[in-house]
């Protein structure tokens, strides 16, 4: 049976939510599901934008069929190639032989390479800036490549002032039949999966989100319509300037996130008294996590929302231990930059995690690196929690400054 909800009169939603995936890109987890966003404009013309992922092709189907009621469907427009949003392109072209598929050169070229397709006189190849007449409804297609693969682009409704986002301002989370932001919690129930959504999957390519902002910024937009997660339609100023924050690699908040791994409990003691110190200089907004146990998507996502960084890693195997080294690791591939960090390694035989923390992050742009770096010989003594006061005061100072 059909679940599709109305974005506007004759703009329709149909999507579908998975609540059975556990990891995203068999990567990420998501505890609260994701969902495949679709839209189809019913106009004197019909216009399926983009399609869904083939764990919930069935649903997809359904939805879609109902939305046109019988009319046949004349065009697919292809914003984005990756599998969880072109996987039901070639179940619509046999059950629409009729359509058009639209997209640019590359979408094109990406097509030919996931599936074999007879594509001869069901193509319409546009540029940047053409447009596509639907009847009431003008469709202008914007290029976004990088946003976050090469061939994406962006759609653009004149009638409605819609922008059709692609993989931009999405987020994790199942639709719980809720299609709009503004009938949520957004700030209090999805941030977080929006900032991890963004940081893990978009992060790298801040240059070009920045380009793709401002490119956009001359059209009218009054709904945005992505392909994961809320449609907004009130607000947007305020979600707009989320992006455009995390993608100038500018934190979001005055913070302090503690990042430590422990082995046998000295580390995660000594990550322990650099928070109390902390809070008795009065930073409040302080969190910690153990690398070990929180998953590397979490820790980048805290990495974009915080301004300051407490790294806390034992020696292992003469190296970084190797829960933190993925954290980095994952860090430089994100092109994370422009925050202030302090460390504290450990070890007993041939300390050396302090350096190597140090020299990755100093390898990062913009990143600045608190004195003193604190080492701890085994277990921490008075010497070093002199250092991890001093180490607190430099946070605390430069928190202020």
């Amino acid at each position: 049976m059909h679940c599709t909800r109305n974005v506007t009169d004759d703009v329709i939603w149909v999507g579908a939510s998975d609540r059975r995936l556990a990891l995203f890109e068999n990567l990420f987890p998501i505890p609260r599901g994701v969902s495949y966003n679709s839209y189809l404009i019913a106009d004197e013309k019909t216009c399926l934008l983009d399609t869904a992922d083939s764990a919930v092709m069935r649903q997809f189907v359904e939805n879609v069929e109902h939305a046109l009621g019988g009319r046949d469907l004349d065009y697919l427009v292809v914003n984005h190639m990756e599998p969880d949003h072109c996987a039901a392109i070639e179940q619509v072209l046999l059950r629409h032989p009729e359509v058009k598929v639209v997209g640019n050169k590359k979408t094109f070229q990406m097509i030919g390479q996931f599936f074999e397709l007879d594509l001869e006189g069901r193509s319409v190849e546009v540029a940047e800036g053409d447009t596509l007449e639907l009847g009431r409804h003008t469709l202008s297609f914007h290029f976004a490549p990088m946003v976050h693969w090469p061939e994406v682009m962006v759609t653009y409704d004149a009638c409605d002032k819609i922008l059709f986002s692609a993989d931009a301002f999405g987020t994790f989370g199942a639709l719980n039949g809720n299609l709009f932001a503004d009938e949520v919690d957004f700030e209090g129930e999805w941030l977080d999966d929006a900032r991890r959504y963004y940081a893990n999957i978009v992060g790298k390519y801040g240059p070009q989100v920045q380009n793709a902002l401002k490119k956009l910024s001359g059209l009218d937009i009054q709904v945005i319509c992505p392909l994961h997660g809320p449609v907004w339609r009130e607000s947007l100023a305020w979600f707009l300037g989320k992006y455009d924050q995390w993608s100038r690699y500018e934190p979001e908040e005055r913070a302090v996130a503690i990042l430590y791994a422990s082995m046998y409990g000295d580390l995660e003691n000594a990550a322990d008294i650099l928070a109390a110190k902390l809070a008795e200089r009065g930073v409040r907004e302080i969190a910690m996590y153990d690398v070990s146990s929180t998953d590397v998507s979490d820790l980048v996502a805290e990495t974009w929302r915080c301004s300051h960084l407490a790294l806390v890693s034992p020696t292992y195997n003469m190296g970084v231990y190797p829960a933190m080294a993925n954290y980095l690791h994952d860090l430089a591939a994100l092109n994370a930059q422009n925050r202030t960090v302090g460390i504290i390694g450990s070890g007993t035989w041939a300390p050396c995690s302090a350096k190597l923390v140090g020299g990755e992050v100093e390898g990062l742009k913009g990143m600045e690196v608190l004195e003193p770096v604190v080492n701890v010989l085994s277990s921490v003594k008075d010497e070093q929690v002199a250092q991890i006061e001093q180490l607190a005061d430099a946070i605390a100072a430069s928190l202020e400054a």
